[in-house]
């Protein structure tokens, strides 16, 4: 057997070793997969997670739109109709985007009443879900020497444990045009729910929330009866610990498909006016003549 030199130094490894190949080396690799031509930015640019940007539920066109709207200013308009007018995609499209962005915690839409009665939506972009800019703990700042003071602080209650947070309710669907009529009908269909089942008293918060779910049914032709009917009927026997996680579960998994577009009637496929040869009174009618009255 030959004698190990325990002593003798390993050969040295290359300084680019599994960093920058060489280009005989990257010629030699099998090709497949992307390589990266990366520049490092200096000015406008964007920093994007990669639990956007890699999100294995999201649609494509989920991620380049929360992409799209990480990337403008506060106050930029952010609408459906704002967004397809910037975008090749329709009104239809984007507002699902939203929707998903919304489910997974990337968007919050709420509704709010200004001053002078009108309702509008108020947007805001997370670039990471669950964690907002009100929860990030300020780091100590170190006190200087002179302003050191001598008298006890008093302690913070302890934090219960047990006490288990209050859940955010599932993301609802959201109209195409949330008209305020549209609104005050759906909540309508919210408050008298509990006249059916008592169990379905809900708060105001809650209402707030679900009410664009209701106005989304309501845009699809539904009358408010046929909407009351859709939550109420099925109910489950045992107690409703969450009613208003119920209702938003049922808005979602149940919501009906579009109406079909319908072509509004023109004048031009409506017979032209004729008066009545008999009593002078207008009617329609291909051609003059007599009304149907005079005719009778």
């Amino acid at each position: 057997m030959g004698t190990q030199h325990t002593s003798a130094r390993p050969p040295a490894e290359s300084r680019n070793a599994g960093k920058n190949p060489s280009p005989r080396t990257r010629t030699a690799t099998p090709c497949g997969g992307v390589t990266h031509d990366n520049a490092r930015h200096t000015a406008r640019f964007t920093v994007i997670g990669n639990h956007l940007a890699q999100h294995a539920e999201l649609s494509l066109l989920a991620i380049g739109l929360a992409v799209h709207i990480q990337s403008l200013p506060s106050g930029a308009p952010i609408g459906i109709r704002a967004l397809a007018a910037r975008f090749p995609e329709g009104t239809t499209r984007i507002a699902a985007a939203l929707r998903e962005l919304e489910a997974h915690g990337y968007l919050r839409r709420t509704r709010e009443r200004t001053q002078d009665g009108h309702i509008v939506t108020r947007t805001v972009s997370c670039n990471q879900p669950g964690r907002t800019a009100a929860t990030e703990e300020p780091k100590p700042q170190p006190k200087h020497p002179a302003h050191r003071e001598d008298k006890p602080q008093p302690k913070r209650p302890a934090r219960r444990e047990d006490k288990p947070q209050r859940r955010a309710l599932p993301a609802v669907p959201q109209p195409i045009y949330p008209a305020p009529e549209m609104l005050a009908t759906a909540l309508g269909v919210l408050s008298g729910l509990r006249r059916t089942d008592p169990r379905l008293l809900i708060s105001a918060t809650d209402a707030e929330h679900l009410v664009p779910g209701v106005a989304a049914w309501l845009e699809r032709d539904l009358t408010p009866e046929a909407v009351h009917g859709a939550l109420t009927t099925g109910l489950p026997q045992e107690p409703l610990h969450r009613p208003a996680a119920l209702l938003a579960h049922r808005l979602t998994a149940q919501l009906p498909p579009l109406p079909l577009f319908r072509t509004p009637e023109t004048s031009a496929t409506r017979h032209p006016l004729q008066n009545c040869d008999t009593c002078d009174r207008a009617y329609r009618a291909p051609e003059p003549g007599t009304c149907a009255g005079c005719t009778d």
